[in-house]
Parts: structure tokens; C-alpha cells; sequence
């Protein structure tokens, strides 16, 4: 995620705690979906895609920090 903003990545991580906060919730949620689309930790498809709208929603809210921290 974010491979080609890894810089602005770590400056964000360090100075920002909500970023961080995010970031690392994107990261859980991330780790969850994987494991259950691997059958690891099997759940209900709708659980499934609330859990992968989630994400999305955490990557979405990163994306626009990130966008915002480069603009100023």
C-alpha cells in the first residue's frame, strides 16, 4: 500500500496519530480479510465485504491525508 509514497509514509506515521491510528487499523483489518479469503478464519460473506468496505473506507480516509500532508 502506498509503495511509491513511502517517505511521506513514514514522516505521516511519526508526526501524525490519527494517521497512525488509521493506518494501523487498515492494517488489522487487512490481515482479517486475508485470512478469511485464505479459509483460515472463516466467516460469512457478508461479513466478509463489510470487513473489505472497511478497509476500503481506512485506505480512502489515508489516501486523502496523505494527498492533503503533500499540498501543504
Amino acid at each position: 500500500m502506498f509503495e511509491n509514497q513511502k517517505d511521506q509514509m513514514e514522516v505521516m506515521l511519526k508526526s501524525n496519530e490519527e494517521f497512525r491510528h488509521l493506518y494501523n487499523r487498515h492494517q488489522q483489518l487487512e490481515k482479517r480479510v486475508l485470512a478469511a479469503e485464505n479459509g483460515t478464519a472463516p466467516m460469512e460473506d457478508l461479513a466478509l465485504n463489510q470487513l473489505k468496505r472497511e478497509k476500503l473506507h481506512a485506505k480512502d480516509q489515508l489516501t486523502r491525508m496523505l494527498e492533503q500532508a503533500q499540498a501543504a
